[in-house]
């Protein structure tokens, strides 16, 4: 079996390397032609430094090579998944779409599978999702994800191919639960790069997490999502690693906009736009999700730093 994967990001180019070196045939399709022809002539993708691409990877920019895969990978940004899917859905009935992205559409309203089923009905879909970093993935050092899938018999096929001796699966119907995890923790790595971002401490971040959490099982629960996924990989081991590294770019930016610095505005933050959506959400739903609300806030300069976190700490106190 050949698995496509479209997006030839870091986190798409190291699910290709790390299937690839498990002796899968992997198709790797990439928007820009000059970068593909770079990554075909050097057998390495700039995102991913230090990475060499393995014989199994085949690079492209014609998307008929990954097409013709029953498997895909799609690894695109969560804002840009609904219109490529418009644009080509025709093509991909039928077919399993494990989207590899994390967040809300902020016009859909919906996370990155349910966006798959709404855009494209008679296709398969289920979402990749965890506690993970490119880097760590591509250079093989042990990662455990989740894959969720209303139907557990495409699942546990999907969990039989995507597996690997460093990259392990497990699965789980449920998709809201896993969609909301890993859109969820995006938004709370932001926050607490903020709260670091601003001198306000370690300890101060512990607090934030935890109440953070405690908004996201809120929501999911709301809205349909078991207990036991939130506080799973995709959920709880999600947020414990975005919240505390540097690797993750919602994590960068909570710490460029805690200590009033530049951020680089080339680099994908998924938490900004999907604090947007959740800001929505909530009022939709009249559901108090007040860090989502504080970082929405922020991130469209609605409140400076010192106003968000004033908000936070002069809410009302109450039982945990």
């Amino acid at each position: 079996m050949k698995i496509g994967i479209i997006g030839a990001g870091a986190f798409g180019t190291a699910l290709g390397v790390a299937l690839a070196l498990d002796g899968k045939d992997v198709q790797l399709w990439a928007r820009d032609p000059s970068a593909v022809t770079q990554m075909q002539k050097m057998r390495t993708n700039p995102r991913l430094a230090g990475v060499m691409l393995p014989e199994k990877i085949s690079v492209s920019a014609n998307l008929d090579t990954v097409f013709g895969c029953d498997t895909l990978l799609i690894a695109i940004p969560a804002q840009t998944l609904a219109p490529f899917l418009k644009e080509h859905g025709t093509r991909l009935g039928g077919k399993a779409l494990v989207a590899c992205c994390k967040g809300i559409d902020l016009h859909q309203m919906t996370g990155p599978a349910s966006t798959i089923k709404a855009i494209v009905p008679d296709a398969q879909a289920a979402i990749l999702t965890g506690p993970s970093f490119a880097a760590d993935i591509a250079i093989g050092l042990p990662t455990a994800l989740t894959i969720a899938c209303a139907d557990d018999t495409i699942g546990a096929m999907l969990q039989q191919v995507l597996s690997t001796p460093t990259l392990r699966l497990y699965r789980t119907t449920d998709i809201i639960g896993a969609e909301l995890g890993g859109a969820l923790k995006n938004v709370m790595a932001i926050a607490s790069g903020v709260t670091i971002g601003a001198g306000l401490g370690d300890s101060a971040r512990a607090a934030l997490i935890s109440r953070g959490f405690a908004e996201m099982q809120r929501l999911a629960g709301h809205l349909g999502a078991r207990a036991d996924t939130l506080a799973g990989l995709s959920g709880l081991g999600d947020l414990v690693l975005t919240c505390t590294s540097e690797q993750s770019r919602n994590y960068r930016y909570g710490l460029a906009l805690g200590a009033g610095q530049d951020f680089d505005t080339g680099t994908t933050v998924e938490g900004a736009a999907t604090a947007r959506a959740l800001q929505q959400l909530a009022l939709d739903l009249d559901i108090d999700l007040p860090i989502c609300t504080v970082v929405a806030e922020l991130t469209k300069g609605q409140k400076d730093v010192k106003t968000a976190l004033h908000a936070l700490l002069s809410r009302p106190l109450k039982e945990e």
